[in-house]
């Protein structure tokens, strides 16, 4: 009889499924990889297969080049392929453009891998789904009670209104190019503001897979030409540093950790914005509750206060250490970024 425990065993190269032949979001270069997202921590290049949703393999061709894998193949959320004696199906994650968790069933029994997820609503990519299960291995960035974030509307919000009061100032957000930096980019605009956004290069390619994909962004343009008298009064998003000639920018860098006032002093800018593409305490403890999972591991961040959290639920939890995951792609993931 098959175990849920037996579905998923933890290796050097990550998470691999002997039943389907595959890895999850695999450290090193791997025959057959399922990919949660594009952030480089989960997504990496030169697998022999990978399989992923459109928007992820479409990310990862725009940031290794075409010839990422020697073959992919798309996978619709909500589509179930059989690899093997495995079922595997993509469901939403809500963490970025085409992130997914992946559900795997094998002889009755079912694993969710939930990859990086959020319940918060993004105009950027479809909500989180629950998925009931066996056992659940969700991810703990914000894993202690502290953090609780606000409306990350709220937060672009606190942005246009220094725009308004600092008509001839830029306003530079810093923000990682891929997820947050759209994810604030449809914000302004549901907000109204319709101005152009300057962006980086990394930024900007990634805004083009988004709107490729289906996601309006509006007026984008690179920050690399635009004439510094332009960028006064603009908003401009990404890790780029203004050309001479612009006048005083006002600063603001967005992000989960700024929640605390220890990071947000560190990150020395005039606005800190608590915006985040990870899970809160709130959203996490949410989620296992509905999945209602007969186990629970928990990797990729803080694990103690959510195992006891668990634990004082009746739920089996377990640390899951996975060395490699948090790094610079996705600041939030780890809290030395």
């Amino acid at each position: 009889m098959t175990r849920a425990a037996d579905i998923l065993k933890l290796t050097p190269a990550g998470l691999y499924c002997e039943a389907g032949d595959f890895y999850v979001d695999p450290l090193r270069k791997v025959p057959r990889a399922v990919i949660t997202h594009g952030h480089s921590d989960h997504a990496r290049a030169g697998h022999e297969a990978v399989l992923a949703t459109k928007e992820t393999l479409a990310v990862m061709a725009a940031r290794y080049g075409e010839k990422f894998a020697g073959t992919r193949q798309a996978l619709h959320f909500g589509e179930t392929i059989a690899l093997a004696s495995a079922q595997v199906t993509l469901k939403p994650a809500g963490h970025v453009i085409g992130s997914a968790q992946v559900v795997i069933e094998v002889a009755g029994k079912r694993v969710v891998v939930s990859g990086d997820y959020k319940r918060a609503r993004d105009p950027t990519c479809p909500p989180f789904e629950p998925m009931p299960c066996d056992i659940f291995i969700t991810e703990a960035t914000f894993g202690l009670p502290l953090f609780r974030h606000p409306p990350a509307a709220d937060e672009a919000a606190k942005l246009l209104h220094a725009l308004q009061l600092f008509p001839d100032r830029p306003h530079t957000i810093g923000a990682y190019s891929l997820g947050k930096a759209q994810r604030l980019i449809a914000l302004f605009r549901e907000a109204g503001h319709h101005a152009p956004i300057y962006v980086d290069a990394p930024t900007s390619k990634l805004c083009a897979v988004y709107v490729a994909h289906g996601v309006p962004l509006g007026d984008i343009r690179l920050l690399a030409s635009t004439p510094a008298a332009d960028l006064n009064g603009a908003i401009v998003v990404g890790m780029a540093e203004l050309p001479e000639g612009t006048n005083d920018p006002v600063t603001a860098y967005a992000s989960g950790w700024m929640r605390t006032r220890k990071r947000a002093r560190a990150a020395n800018v005039d606005m800190p914005l608590i915006v985040s593409d990870h899970a809160d305490w709130d959203e996490l403890t949410q989620t296992i509750e509905e999945v209602a999972p007969g186990e629970l591991w928990i990797t990729h961040g803080e694990e103690a206060a959510l195992l006891h959290w668990a634990r004082t639920k009746g739920i089996r939890a377990r640390p899951l250490s996975i060395a490699g995951y948090g790094d610079e792609e996705d600041p939030e993931a780890a809290p030395s970024a």
